[in-house]
C-alpha cells in the first residue's frame, strides 16, 4: 500500500450511500484517497442465527456492502482495502455487548465501535500506509477553537440525521486527524451527490441492525455466543415482582429485558407494566406502571470531556439519555474526574444504565458518559 504520503485521506467505506458521497466529494475535489473498509464480524459465524441465509446482507458491515464499497472505488478509481479487525472488535464491542446484557445494563455498541475500533484502530491503519487523515460518513462537525486550542464537536446541521450521540469518545488527537464532510448537509443533499456522482448505491436503503446480530434477537445472539465460548448460561429464570415487592410471575432471563420495556413480559395484570430495573443481584424483573418510570437524577461513568479538560464547577447542559431522546435541561455536577451527576429539571422516563448521557449546550457538544 504506498498512497501519496501526508495529504493522502483515508475514507472509512461501509458500502453505504453516506461514505460513499464522502469518497465522490472528496474525489471531486481533488484529494487523493484510499478507501478502507473493516472487516469485523464473520457473518456465518453461528449459524443457528441465520435464517435460510437471509441475514448474510441487508445490515450494516454485510458482505454485500464490502462488494459495494470495492464498486464505488472502482467506479470513482481510487484504491480500497478491506481490513481484518475480527479480533478488536470482538474484544472491544462483542464481549462488552454480551457482558453489558447480562449485568442487566443496555449497551450501545456502535459508540463502542466507534470509540475503540474505527476512531482508534482505522485511524492507526490510515497512518500506517500514509494517510494523516481520516474521513467518516458521520452527520456531525468538528470545528478547531483558537481561543482553548482545543477541538469541538457539534450536532450535524440536519437534525434528523445527527450522529454526535454516539461519538461521544472522541478525543482530541483523534478529532484533530478526523473529517465529517457531511456534518454541513442534509440527506437529501447526500443523495443527489452520490445521484450526480453516478454512485452504484446512490438509492441503496440504509441498514438498521447491528452488523452481529442478525436477527435483531439479542437475547438469542448472547446465548448462541456463550454457547460458542464454552460458557452456556446457567438456570436463568427468577421472579417477575412490582415496585411494592409482589411477586406477580416469572422471567426467562434478565438479558431479554431493558427498563422502558412493556411488550413480552407474559403478564396479564389487566393493566401496562413497565420494567422499571433489573435486579441482578437478586435475579428478579422490577415492574411497575409508567409513571414509576421517572427520574430526575442518574449517574454517568467514564466520562469524555471535550471542549475542556474538566468543568470549573457544576454546568447548566441539555442531556440527551437516547439517541431519538429529546435532549432535557439539566444540571451536570461533576463528582470526580470521569464521573457526574445529572440532575434533571424535570423527570425523565426510562433512565436506562448502560445507555449514553450526553451534554449539549446548543449544538455543542460537552462529553458524556455511560449511565449508572
Amino acid at each position: 500500500m504506498t498512497p501519496e504520503a501526508n495529504n493522502t485521506i483515508a475514507v472509512a467505506m461501509s458500502g453505504g450511500v453516506d461514505s460513499s458521497t464522502v469518497a465522490a466529494i472528496l474525489h471531486e475535489q481533488g484529494h487523493p484517497i484510499v478507501g478502507l473498509t473493516m472487516q469485523l464480524w464473520n457473518q456465518r459465524r453461528l449459524p443457528e442465527l441465520l435464517r435460510d441465509g437471509s441475514a448474510l446482507g441487508g445490515r450494516c458491515c454485510s458482505l454485500d456492502d464490502v462488494y459495494d464499497a470495492r464498486r464505488v472505488a472502482e467506479h470513482l478509481g481510487f484504491p480500497y482495502y478491506v481490513i481484518n479487525f475480527e479480533r478488536q472488535f470482538e474484544e472491544t464491542v462483542v464481549r462488552p455487548f454480551v457482558s453489558d446484557y447480562l449485568a442487566g445494563r443496555t449497551p450501545i455498541p456502535c459508540s463502542r465501535c466507534n470509540t475503540g475500533v474505527k476512531f482508534e484502530e482505522l485511524l492507526r491503519t490510515a497512518r500506517q500506509i500514509g494517510a494523516e487523515r481520516l474521513a467518516t460518513g458521520h452527520y456531525a462537525r468538528i470545528r478547531h477553537n483558537p481561543a482553548t486550542n482545543r477541538h469541538e464537536l457539534l450536532r450535524a446541521c440536519d437534525a434528523a440525521k445527527d450522529q454526535s450521540y454516539f461519538l461521544i469518545g472522541l478525543t482530541q488527537e483523534q478529532m484533530a486527524r478526523t473529517d465529517f464532510p457531511l456534518g454541513e448537509l442534509s440527506k437529501f443533499e447526500v443523495r443527489e451527490i452520490a445521484r450526480r456522482a453516478k454512485l452504484p448505491v446512490a438509492e441503496k436503503p440504509e441498514s438498521q441492525e447491528i452488523c452481529f446480530v442478525p436477527t435483531g434477537d439479542y437475547a438469542a445472539f448472547i446465548e448462541a455466543y456463550l454457547h460458542e465460548q464454552g460458557s452456556d448460561l446457567t438456570e436463568s429464570a427468577g421472579e417477575i415482582v412490582t415496585t411494592t415487592g409482589e411477586v406477580i410471575g416469572r422471567h426467562n432471563g434478565l438479558h431479554h429485558f431493558t427498563v422502558g420495556q412493556r411488550r413480552g413480559l407474559g403478564l396479564a395484570a389487566g393493566r401496562p407494566l413497565y420494567v422499571v430495573s433489573l435486579d441482578t443481584a437478586g435475579n428478579r424483573l422490577i415492574v411497575g406502571d409508567d409513571a414509576e418510570l421517572a427520574r430526575d437524577t442518574c449517574e454517568v461513568r467514564d466520562v469524555n470531556w471535550i471542549p475542556f479538560e474538566r468543568p470549573d464547577g457544576p454546568l447548566e447542559a441539555q442531556v440527551k439519555i437516547r439517541h431519538r431522546h429529546e435532549p432535557a435541561d439539566a444540571v451536570v455536577e461533576a463528582l470526580d474526574a470521569t464521573t457526574v451527576r445529572v440532575r434533571f429539571r424535570s423527570p425523565q422516563r426510562a433512565v436506562t444504565p448502560g445507555q449514553a448521557a450526553v451534554f449539549y449546550v446548543g449544538d455543542l457538544v460537552l462529553g458524556g458518559g455511560w449511565i449508572l
